[in-house]
């Protein structure tokens, strides 16, 4: 392809958890540092920009094992800005493409994040205002599992039973362009109060129909989408599912409902449940300190006997190693630390001293 690449391999005896690879079906990743997605708010129509290529594939170059790309719209009407990312045309697709090629020849296994923001899209971007966009800039009519909106966003519409499949279905379309783009692993965002979560969580979902009601009911949806999206994906690949696992609500999706789900998901073919948090209510109370999220993942790793990813607050080498090698999850998902430090995965090798193949343009700089 007219590109350096490189592998990123252990070369040595040694090797700590963290640069130890994981399989995922026929996928190897080299080793357990994963890329959380991260939206940039920086597309144009859905489709990436020049941004995306240097951001992805910066950290692709810094040695990540898995880099999953921002939570990208199934549909218009899902993206949380008019600036995010898409994949429900073959544009779309197309433009991914080249950014896809330039993170897997740099050794990481590339991702996307398949999303729906429901009743909490068509806002401004962080740093350009608050609330929701009007239609007259450019904004759009929201839906939700209910006519329970957000607080400080326009009410959603709740959609019609009828209408549901569609959802199912832009889901699966926009796995087949994923993968025409080259992507070698999808996630389904089921998490931080979005459109799945929102039917998930009875703080949000107040539907009598069968997406509400029970836990199976509220998860219906979820596992609609996930069968659909396993159903296009290759059988040697893996899909993951980043989920809330909870509310940190009185009366909203807790983690006994999430230990349940991840069985369910297990039973569908999901290889791995990335297990965040919140989002559904501004009234969660969390205490957010160094691994808060972690003791989620282990309960869910342990009990619905699913690899995890465990995420938050975790940026030091030894407490990614320590996470590992105490069994609470399979992969440590990594956010704003690799935004403040895109090598964190060579800095991380030298700590715990492995020796890993670094791209030879960056070799003069290494410890």
């Amino acid at each position: 392809m007219g590109r350096a690449s490189w592998s990123g391999t252990a070369t040595v005896a040694h090797m700590s958890h963290l640069f130890t690879p994981l399989d995922l079906r026929g996928t190897r990743l080299r080793n357990r540092v994963m890329v959380s997605p991260m939206c940039q708010y920086s597309a144009e129509d859905g489709l990436p920009q020049p941004w995306h290529m240097v951001h992805l594939g910066g950290l692709a170059r810094g040695g990540a094992g898995i880099v999953v790309a921002e939570a990208t719209a199934v549909a218009p009407e899902g993206r949380i800005s008019p600036w995010d990312t898409g994949l429900w045309s073959d544009d779309q697709a197309r433009a991914w493409a080249p950014i896809v090629d330039f993170v897997r020849s740099q050794g990481a296994v590339a991702g996307v994040q398949l999303a729906h923001a429901g009743n909490k899209a068509s806002t401004y971007r962080p740093w350009s205002g608050r609330g929701s966009v009007p239609e007259a800039d450019g904004g759009w009519p929201t839906v939700g599992p209910s006519d329970v909106g957000y607080p400080g966003l326009a009410a959603p519409r709740a959609l019609g039973a009828q209408e549901i499949p569609a959802v199912v279905d832009a889901f699966a379309a926009a796995a087949r362009r994923a993968l025409s783009a080259g992507f070698d692993v999808v996630e389904v965002h089921a998490a931080h109060g979005y459109l799945i979560h929102q039917f998930l969580s009875p703080l949000s979902n107040d539907r009598t129909d069968d997406y509400g009601g029970d836990l199976l009911g509220r998860a219906r949806l979820l596992l609609e989408v996930v069968g659909a999206v396993r159903a296009e994906w290759p059988d040697d690949q893996p899909v993951l599912v980043r989920i809330s696992a909870t509310d940190w609500v009185d009366g909203g999706h807790s983690l006994d409902d999430s230990v349940v789900v991840a069985g369910w998901l297990r039973d569908l073919g999901v290889d791995l449940v990335d297990v965040s948090s919140g989002g559904a209510s501004p009234e969660q109370e969390i205490s957010p300190e160094p691994g808060y999220q972690v003791p989620l993942s282990a309960r869910i790793r342990a009990e619905a006997g699913i690899p995890t990813a465990a995420v938050g607050l975790i940026t030091q080498p030894w407490q990614a190693e320590e996470i590992l090698a105490e069994g609470w999850g399979d992969v440590i998902a990594l956010g704003r630390v690799l935004l403040r430090d895109p090598q964190w995965p060579l800095r991380a090798a030298h700590e715990l001293g492995d020796e890993v193949t670094w791209p030879p343009q960056l070799r003069r700089g290494r410890w």
